[in-house]
C-alpha cells in the first residue's frame, strides 16, 4: 500500500485503481509465479549450456511442463473460479518436473511452480478488501462467498509431495518384496501389448524393478502397485507365437491388491505430458500424487494380479 502523498504524484490514477481492483479479485501473485516458473523451465533446455543440458527427453518434458505452467498461470488470472483445480495440477506438474526434466530447471522452475500453486490454492476472494477509498467492483463479489481459505493445506500440500518424492527408497530396494517371486508363474516369452484410452489409478505407487520368469530366462520388469484402477477402451494383444489372440472391453476395473508387472509403460499424464517408462529408462517418482490419470496408454504387460476384475463388454478376438 503506497503512502497517500506518493500515490497522488503517480500518473494514471484511474488505471492504477482498476488494475488494483482486478489484481485483488484473483490469485494474481500465484499466477505470476507459475508463469515465471514455466518460463524458467522453457529457457533451460533452450539455453546455450550445451555441456550441462541436452534437448533430450528431459528438455522435451521441460518444454511441455513449462507451457502447461504458463497456461495454468493465465487461467488463474482470467478464470479465477477454477483456481482449486488448476493450482493442484500445477503443483503436481511442478513436483513432476524434478524427475521428468533437468532437475526441475535446476530447482528454480520447480520451486517457483510449487510456490505459485500453493499461493493460488490458499487464496480466497475477500469482498471486504480496501485500498484507501478503493473497493472491489460488484462483479467481483458474485463468487466471493467462501470465507477463510484452506491456507494450512496450501502450505502442507507441496511439503507432503516433496517429502514423498525425497524419502522414497531407491527403486531396486523397494522391489525386494516383489522380487522374491519363488513359485510365481512363468510368463509369456513376449509380453502382450495392452492399450487403453484412459488409465485412472487409485493409490498408485512404484514398487520398484524386479525379475519375472520366462521360458528364455528372467526378464526385468517395472512393478506398479495400486488399490484400484479403471481402464476405458481396453485392448490386449498377445505376441507370443504364430496365432494372435486378444481381449477387448469397453471398460475394465481392477480392485483390491492390484500389481502390474510391465516391461514398458507409456502414456500422457493428465493428457498433456507424454512419457515412457521402462526398467532401464526414464524413472518414475516413488509415490504418484493423487488425482493423476493418463491417456493414450500403451504397455507391455508381463503379468497382472488383482483381487477382483470387473469388465463391461468383454470379448475374445483371434487372428
Amino acid at each position: 500500500m503506497l503512502p497517500v502523498a506518493l500515490r497522488g504524484r503517480l500518473p494514471l490514477p484511474e488505471r492504477r485503481r482498476r488494475l488494483r481492483t482486478w489484481r485483488r479479485t484473483r490469485p494474481f501473485w500465484g499466477g505470476l509465479l507459475l508463469v515465471l516458473g514455466g518460463v524458467e523451465l522453457l529457457l533451460v533446455p533452450l539455453s546455450p549450456l550445451a555441456v550441462l543440458v541436452s534437448l533430450g527427453p528431459g528438455g522435451i518434458a521441460a518444454i511441455g511442463i513449462g507451457v502447461a505452467l504458463i497456461v495454468a498461470g493465465l487461467f488463474l488470472w482470467f478464470l479465477p473460479q477454477s483456481r482449486s483445480y488448476v493450482s493442484i495440477h500445477a503443483l503436481l506438474l511442478s513436483v513432476l518436473s524434478f524427475v521428468a526434466t533437468n532437475l526441475g530447471g535446476f530447482l528454480v522452475g520447480m520451486l517457483l511452480g510449487i510456490a505459485g500453486g500453493a499461493l493460488a490454492f490458499g487464496w480466497t476472494p475477500d469482498s471486504g478488501a480496501r485500498d484507501g477509498d478503493d473497493a472491489p467492483q460488484d462483479g467481483a463479489r458474485e463468487w466471493a462467498g467462501e470465507g477463510g481459505g484452506p491456507r494450512a493445506m496450501a502450505a502442507a500440500l507441496p511439503v507432503a509431495l516433496l517429502a514423498a518424492l525425497a524419502t522414497g527408497a531407491p527403486a531396486e530396494g523397494r522391489a525386494e518384496a516383489a522380487s522374491s517371486v519363488t513359485g510365481a508363474p512363468v510368463v509369456a516369452r513376449t509380453p502382450p501389448t495392452v492399450t487403453t484410452s484412459l488409465f485412472a489409478p487409485r493409490g498408485f505407487a512404484l514398487a520398484g524393478v524386479t525379475e519375472v520368469h520366462t521360458v528364455d530366462g528372467p526378464r526385468r520388469v517395472l512393478v506398479l502397485k495400486m488399490a484400484a484402477a479403471s481402464l476405458s477402451d481396453y485392448r490386449l494383444r498377445t505376441r507370443d507365437g504364430g496365432e494372435e489372440y486378444g481381449l477387448a472391453a469397453r471398460s475394465l476395473e481392477l480392485r483390491g491388491d492390484v500389481t502390474l508387472y510391465l516391461t514398458r509403460f507409456s502414456g500422457c499424464i493428465e493428457g498433456l505430458l507424454c512419457v515412457t517408462f521402462s526398467p532401464d529408462g526414464l524413472p518414475a517418482p516413488p509415490v504418484i500424487p493423487p488425482f493423476v490419470f493418463m491417456t493414450r496408454v500403451s504397455a507391455e504387460q508381463a503379468l497382472v494380479t488383482s483381487d477382483v476384475i470387473v469388465t463391461d463388454g468383454l470379448r475374445l478376438e483371434a487372428s
